[in-house]
């Protein structure tokens, strides 16, 4: 079981999982407070997803694409760019999946799930094949 757990451990797909089920922690927690203010929906979902953008760089770009983290500098500045990018893309994924279901009479926090499975499947492949390409450490 112990090398089992080491061996997933391993994989760069399951510590992505765990930042994002931190991230997203951070997310619901916002959005479901928010909602409870009487916020609008979208915009609730909105905040929540940018402090869930915050903790995901924190904790994505030390322990899941760590050995793809470019040095300090003009490159380590590209990549939280290209960070925030694919964030801001599953953001507005996000606001539209949540606003429009809002709008149309379905329950936001339904729609909020659906949502994360939508933006989850977006950052991956972004992040994975676009912002942590094997970027060479100096």
């Amino acid at each position: 079981m112990t090398e089992l757990f080491h061996r997933i451990r391993g994989l760069r797909l399951a510590r992505y999982i765990a930042a994002s089920a931190v991230a997203l922690g951070a997310d619901m927690a916002t959005f479901l407070v928010l909602l409870d203010l009487g916020v609008f929906a979208a915009a609730a979902s909105a905040a929540g997803y940018c402090l869930g953008i915050l903790v995901h760089w924190l904790v994505s770009s030390r322990k899941v694409f760590g050995d793809t983290l470019a040095a300090s500098g003009p490159a380590r500045t590209k990549q939280k760019a290209l960070f925030v990018v694919s964030a801001l893309m599953g953001l507005g994924l996000t606001t539209i999946i949540v606003g429009t279901a809002d709008l149309g009479g379905i329950n936001p926090r339904v729609a909020k799930l659906v949502a994360i499975a939508a933006s989850f499947a977006l950052t991956w492949v972004l992040r994975r094949h676009v912002v942590f390409r094997g970027v060479a450490r100096a």
